[in-house]
């Protein structure tokens, strides 16, 4: 049962062919059996997750069943869920159990999806490679010696690992999509404002994005269905009308341009990803596709403009974490200023420390102007570089790295070699655009993905792409050697 889609197991839970708990008690146990090997999770939810399990059934037999009933599904530690300890891979939350759901959270259990467990992750989602994590660094089911990516990390390794189904995961500057091309799996970053950020806990709250993770666009497109929507709670929340996004994904591709942007293919990306990419656009043009060159001038001022703004507004969300009211506290402080300076000392590790003093800076009033406001200034030079293409052709098409996942431990020491690693994916969320990581083949063993940014709210059209593309290769199926020997 762990390999097959989610739309197969969904079609096998309506003809009978198993039940949502024996579906759910199989994927509980490969998680204990086999999850020492991954860290996938930090959480894992089995007596909850099984009375879902029963009542998902029990909707089933009724006639009374979303397109999701039944399926177990992970969701990334970042989303708030009541009664289950939400920790966001931080000792700051490491004993916080929240009392409500997010939106995400409940538009899963609406739908009568049953959660597995929650996903290891990046502190506070701050980094690429899952390694700030405080329940130590995830793996890649590819290769255990190197990173599944970030800050999604752990669900990406958990679909992966077929430990999960799909996972839910979210992208500040490419979170979704990079995990996904790392353990070459499908990820879908949507546009800002699609799906609802109330009760995910914010990183950076005008760049955060909660996305599906699965094996393929079909998956994703499933999950994106309960995922979604408008949130009147949520003042982010775009009142955009949402539609079917499986109803498009065998449109054609005749006649469609895909942009190529000169910047994303010189200096900097590894030849062989670039190789990969490349036969990966033939195989699009061979199905009617137009490939067109495009430039997105202000692309190289991304990366310092993004770690201007998310670090920030990084600064001024973690500025609640202060062991007054929740989350970690330090033992006898002796007055105020000794309890918030212990505890915050204490409860985050050291990149969450780095992109605090970074934000704070940058915020400061001497330098307000001279980094955060101009760094908004570039980002609408960033967004206006993308709808000039836009007028020039469909979709953007990329690689989703500068190359494969690298060893655990090799860019610890280097943040700046560590941020570079998003070079690709910052700009789609500093224009709010919606991006996705297809996988695209294999660089020395291991996954690397395709890139595709459409225009705001074009996620259909992305996942049309992507479900096209997988029609006519096997990336998306292949699996780690550890799992189609039999050894997992």
């Amino acid at each position: 049962m762990h390999q097959i889609s989610v739309a197969q197991l969904a079609k096998g839970l309506r003809d009978k062919q198993f039940s949502s708990t024996e579906l759910t008690r199989h994927f509980l146990d490969r998680i204990a059996s086999l999850d020492s090997r991954y860290n996938s999770y930090i959480t894992v939810s089995e007596s909850a997750a099984m009375a879902a399990a029963e009542a998902a059934d029990r909707q089933l037999a009724a006639g009374d069943a979303a397109a999701l009933t039944g399926i177990p599904i992970a969701h990334k530690d970042i989303f708030c869920t009541d009664g289950l300890r939400t920790s966001c891979g931080s000792r700051m939350l490491d004993n916080f159990v929240p009392p409500y759901d997010a939106t995400v959270i409940q538009r899963f259990k609406r739908d009568g999806a049953v959660l597995l467990g929650k996903t290891n992750m990046d502190e506070f989602a701050m980094g690429s490679s899952n390694e700030s994590s405080f329940y130590g660094p995830a793996t890649n089911p590819w290769d255990r010696e190197r990173v599944p990516g970030g800050s999604s990390g752990g669900s990406a390794a958990a679909v992966a690992a077929r430990l999960a189904p799909a996972a839910t995961g979210t992208d500040t500057g490419g979170s979704i999509r990079q995990p996904a091309a790392f353990c070459g799996i499908t990820g879908l970053k949507p546009t800002y404002g699609r799906v609802s950020r109330l009760g995910m806990i914010a990183f950076a709250s005008s760049l955060d994005q909660a996305g599906p993770m699965a094996r393929s666009a079909q998956d994703c497109a499933l999950l994106l269905n309960t995922m979604a929507g408008h949130d009147p709670l949520d003042s982010t929340s775009a009142a955009v009308a949402t539609e079917d996004y499986t109803a498009a994904l065998d449109n054609s591709l005749e006649g469609l341009r895909i942009g190529l942007p000169r910047e994303y293919f010189g200096e900097g990306l590894d030849a062989a990803t670039g190789a990969a990419v490349d036969a990966a656009l033939k195989e699009l043009t061979a199905q009617g596709a137009r490939l067109v060159e495009i430039s997105l001038p202000h692309s190289h001022l991304t990366v310092p403009a993004y770690y201007v703004i998310a670090p920030a507004e990084a600064s001024t969300n973690l500025s609640r974490f202060d062991g007054v009211r929740y989350g970690h506290r330090c033992e006898d402080p002796v007055d105020l200023h000794d309890l918030y300076t212990r505890t915050r000392e204490e409860g985050f590790g050291d990149e969450v420390k780095r992109r605090i003093l970074v934000g704070t800076y940058a915020l400061s009033a001497g330098y307000y102007d001279a980094y955060y406001k101009k760094a908004q200034q570039v980002r609408r030079l960033i967004k206006q570089d993308f709808l000039d293409c836009f007028e020039q052709v469909d979709v953007i098409a990329g690689p989703t790295t500068p190359g494969p996942a690298f060893r655990l431990g090799e860019k610890s020491d280097d943040p700046i070699a560590m941020y570079l690693e998003d070079v690709y994916t910052l700009a789609v969320n500093l224009a709010g655009l919606p991006g996705m990581s297809v996988p695209a083949g294999f660089v020395r063993g291991t996954p690397v993905g395709l890139q595709l940014i459409g225009r705001h709210f074009d996620e259909s059209r992305l996942l049309n792409i992507a479900h096209r593309y997988q029609q006519v290769t096997d990336w998306h199926v292949q699996e780690p050697p550890e799992i189609a020997e039999g050894a997992a």
